[in-house]
């Protein structure tokens, strides 16, 4: 008996959303969508109960991630996306043996997926709650409980249940809403992280937003600001007194925007034509970012979880060997996983200015600005393939596609091996292009600074993200207008 017959009894009955029956009309796949957006602000406003305070692990990816601190969603996306890891890798070695074109493999795949997502749960919200004492339990629960344990327990089914939701809601979005629920909260946080940036007023959160600060600045008003004429002065000016408040982020979020947008429009069009109705031509387009933004998320969660373990140990053992990872203010000074960490922000790589990065040497701060560019160009491409293999945008898939719908490429034989070379001639070499692209872009957003101190990662999905819901929510009325389009697309 092979591993799906074993656990074939388990996949098929893991809880699912119901497909919908037929066309589902544009106006409820919005309806959809803004329901479950209002429901994941609500959740992220519902404080953990019996916690009194809490440490964010994920801080600096916490736009990424999807969650809030302290909330119930405070795992946000991360088990998800780490299921989805292990899923590409067990996929891309070819170590399930599951063809996504056959139905019952297909129930496999989506009920595996959800297996791993409640394992990757556990794996997370375990011991952050009863390891490392990222939470602590409020004093008085545990007296009327009785016990500590009862409360950690407590805290640890609010986690549980929460991210149980966002799995939920995801799956709710991407069967009966437009785009797919993941993508929806990443822009959702990254969205509300970039206007609080802008225009958080005075006496509002721990930073001044980008057009109040510099209404300040040129009213004469702000406190602590030196004369622009002298050194510190120009650097404010491009720098900011936050990071996020200069005009060098200003212009990284702008031309972040511009780039990705446009390299949205870069593509190679490929003729095509029917093999029987003359006259009915069309394109299949290989974009620059053929992979999309997405498999970023892959990346970055891979450095999230990596930063998380050696926390995780700190927290446990105490302290490290100084090759492994010194530690200060629970954030990473030394050793392999301070090598492994992103930068974040220009403190991180300034090593002449008062930051973090003061306190090291020159060329640890390059060695570790050289690690993270690397990992974030090599990454982002050996995910993009893997992301391109799973989601059938490869060549073999994109032939069979191209075959079944009846179209050919004008000069060639209307034949799958045919078209599939054709197709090798671009999309394995746009698809890496494409994502190292997007992984330099990213590391130089975050090196930069952006308004809100959204990190690079993010922003790039938020952009990328929002266009590809801009082109479906065209698609969907385009259809709505004419049906006989859907009956062509087999919608």
């Amino acid at each position: 008996m092979g591993w799906k017959e074993a656990a074939e009894p388990v996949l098929t009955r893991m809880p699912a959303v119901q497909r919908p029956e037929g066309h589902v009309p544009f106006k409820r796949k919005l309806g959809w969508t803004a329901g479950v957006l209002v429901l994941y602000f609500f959740l992220t406003n519902v404080v953990l109960y019996g916690v009194n305070t809490s440490t964010d692990l994920f801080g600096q990816f916490r736009s990424l991630l999807a969650g809030q601190q302290g909330s119930v969603l405070h795992l946000g996306i991360g088990p998800i996306v780490t299921a989805s890891i292990v899923l590409q890798l067990l996929g891309g070695a070819d170590l399930l043996g599951l063809d996504t074109d056959d139905p019952r493999d297909q129930v496999l795949y989506q009920g595996l997926q959800k297996l791993l997502v409640i394992v990757m749960i556990c794996l997370t919200g375990l011991p952050m709650v009863f390891v490392g004492g990222f939470f602590q339990p409020e004093g008085a629960l545990v007296q009327s409980l009785g016990s500590a344990m009862a409360v950690k327990w407590l805290i640890f089914a609010q986690l549980f249940v929460g991210a149980v939701l966002v799995l939920f809601m995801d799956e709710i979005v991407s069967k009966w809403g437009v785009g797919s629920g993941i993508g929806l909260f990443i822009v959702a946080g990254v969205s509300q992280q970039l206007i609080g940036g802008l225009f958080s007023p005075p006496g509002l959160g721990n930073q001044l937003g980008f057009v109040p600060f510099w209404i300040s600045v040129i009213i004469g008003s702000a406190q602590g600001v030196p004369s622009l004429l002298t050194g510190e002065g120009v650097r404010m000016v491009l720098f900011g007194t936050n990071t996020s408040t200069g005009l060098v982020a200003l212009a990284t979020t702008l031309l972040i925007f511009g780039i990705v947008v446009y390299a949205e429009s870069v593509r190679v069009e490929i003729p095509l034509s029917h093999a029987r109705v003359k006259g009915a031509r069309g394109r299949f387009p290989v974009k620059l970012i053929y992979a999309s933004v997405l498999p970023m998320i892959l990346v970055r969660a891979l450095q999230a979880n990596i930063q998380f373990l050696g926390r995780i140990l700190h927290s446990q053992l105490g302290s490290l060997p100084a090759w492994l990872g010194t530690y200060s203010n629970g954030q990473a000074t030394g050793g392999l996983f301070y090598y492994f960490a992103p930068i974040q922000s220009t403190s991180d790589w300034m090593w002449w200015s008062a930051g973090a990065a003061a306190s090291h040497e020159p060329w640890q701060v390059l060695l570790r600005v050289a690690i993270d560019l690397s990992f974030m160009v090599i990454g982002g491409a050996i995910f993009a393939i893997f992301w391109v293999e799973t989601t059938d945008m490869g060549p073999e898939a994109t032939a069979k596609q191209i075959q079944n719908s009846g179209m050919q490429i004008p000069g060639f034989r209307q034949n799958t091996g045919v078209i599939e070379k054709v197709m090798e001639r671009y999309i394995p070499q746009v698809t890496v292009i494409g994502g190292a692209l997007v992984g330099l872009l990213a590391v130089m957003a975050n090196m930069l600074g952006t308004v809100g101190g959204v990190s690079g990662t993010g922003l790039l999905l938020t952009v990328s993200i929002t266009y590809k819901l801009y082109e479906e929510i065209a698609e969907e009325q385009l259809m709505e207008m004419h049906p006989m389009m859907r009956e062509m697309f087999g919608g």
